[in-house]
């Protein structure tokens, strides 16, 4: 049952030391206006703003913590 349990843990450590799937040069390919999540940046920045409006705060997008102050 130990050894089990050490070749488990062996085998999941193991699994932080694999290289990166992607190559350099690969890379690139995600940089590509096609990949942003936003089709229109603008008409997404008008959305927020309507919405932090509606909730009477800024920041209502994106803040980290909550009402009670910790973060």
């Amino acid at each position: 049952m130990r050894t089990l349990q050490l070749l488990l843990m062996a085998l999941l450590l193991s699994g932080c030391a694999i290289k990166p799937w992607l190559k350099p040069y690969e890379r690139a390919r995600l940089a590509d206006p096609v990949m942003n999540v936003s089709a229109n940046p603008i008409a997404e920045q008008y959305i927020d703003h309507v919405h932090e409006a509606r909730e009477s705060m800024r920041g209502a997008e994106g803040s980290a913590g909550g009402g009670c102050g910790c973060s």
